[in-house]
């Protein structure tokens, strides 16, 4: 049995529309990373080592939370996302 066909499964490149910041936003698979989030929040922000960022997340559809770098979430039709910059001090 091979796996080359995995991302071509159905549902795999689903389309799906996410809330950013206020704003619709289209992601496509089954997960998001905070790194995606941040970049689709701020997409002309250069990194910048004095900036942390806050991921928020509302999910219609099953639980709430809040992402940290490095880490992702399943992704739900109309989840909606506030990302907010902070300075580290």
């Amino acid at each position: 049995m091979s796996d080359s066909n995995t991302s071509q499964a159905p549902g795999q490149n689903k389309t799906v529309t996410i809330i950013v910041n206020g704003r619709p936003r289209e992601v496509t698979g089954k997960t998001v990373s905070y790194e995606e989030i941040v970049k689709l929040a701020f997409p002309d922000d250069p990194s910048n080592q004095d900036i942390d960022f806050t991921v928020a997340y509302a999910n219609p559809h099953g639980k709430d939370g809040e992402l940290v770098a490095g880490q992702d979430v399943h992704v739900k039709e109309g989840m909606v996302f506030n990302v907010t910059k902070t300075n580290r001090s």
